[in-house]
């Protein structure tokens, strides 16, 4: 079963969702957008980390998704 890991960090204003194993990060690329994507040895995208990010504090962070079979 798939697992993915979603952490906020409300200090640092930071989201960051892994869909692979953590571990497993090899190298890491900032898009521009203020996201950097980490990837494993294969260049495969196994997360990725989304700057500046902040919710209200009376907020709660919701996540939702979908999978998809391939």
């Amino acid at each position: 079963m798939a697992e993915v890991k979603v952490y906020y960090d409300q200090v640092g204003n930071t989201l960051t969702v892994w869909f692979g194993d953590p571990q497993d990060e090899y190298t890491s690329e900032e898009t521009g957008d203020e996201v950097i994507l980490m990837k494993d040895r294969n260049g495969q995208v196994i997360g990725f980390e989304k700057l500046n990010y902040t919710i209200p504090s009376t907020t709660n962070l919701k996540i939702s998704f979908e999978t998809a079979n391939a």
